[in-house]
């Protein structure tokens, strides 16, 4: 029973990621989930207490990922690497917005609609703006600034840039220039100077 139920759980998740490929969550119902899964209303219920239940779901499974590219940024070793780690952080940050779009965007729209959504999104931007806090306190950096609230403005501003690459929004769209401008921002901002920029 308990395999039979988490293949049942799989299937709502899949269902729901699908759907929001195509439509936004606020029109999505939870009868529109049902039948994307083919499951029965006592089945979904015994899973998952809502639909906000599903996305806080797929949002945790796709914010994994998130964590291990801000990790390369923490663990960088050195000057000559700080440029490097922060674009490559940034870079990968970039590639799991586009890859995960459909439920990140749908994040981004919903969290403050439901209580649980709204703890679930505050939490995770509060874990990425932790690592921020960590790293600028290793390197002495952000002189001038409170740490703390520099951490959180560039934690929050990435999330904006991601999801309007993610809607598709010029000049975000462009992944590159994504990438450079927040690498840009993040440099000058944390570090004083754009001045780890690679020749040519």
């Amino acid at each position: 029973m308990v395999r039979r139920e988490s293949a049942v759980r799989a299937t709502i998740l899949d269902a729901t990621e699908r759907l929001l490929a195509d439509r936004r969550f606020d029109e999505i119902t939870v009868a529109d989930i049902l039948a994307a899964a083919d499951v029965a209303r006592g089945s979904f219920y015994f899973n998952f207490e809502s639909k906000h239940d599903v996305l806080a779901e797929l949002v945790t499974r796709a914010i994994g990922r998130g964590h291990s590219a801000a990790r390369s940024w923490l663990d960088h070793a050195g000057d000559d690497e700080r440029r490097a780690a922060v674009r490559r952080s940034i870079g990968e940050g970039a590639q799991l917005w586009a890859e995960q779009a459909p439920v990140l965007r749908a994040i981004v729209e919903n969290w403050r609609t439901d209580a649980k959504l709204t703890e679930l999104w505050l939490q995770m931007m509060g874990s990425f703006t932790a690592v921020t806090v960590e790293r600028i306190s290793q390197d002495g950096a952000g002189e001038g600034a409170d740490v703390e609230s520099l951490s959180a403005a560039l934690t929050w501003l990435g999330e904006r840039l991601y999801y309007l690459a993610a809607v598709g929004v010029a000049p975000f769209d462009d992944q590159e220039k994504l990438v450079d401008v927040l690498t840009h921002v993040w440099m000058t901002a944390v570090y004083g100077s754009f001045a780890q920029r690679p020749p040519g």
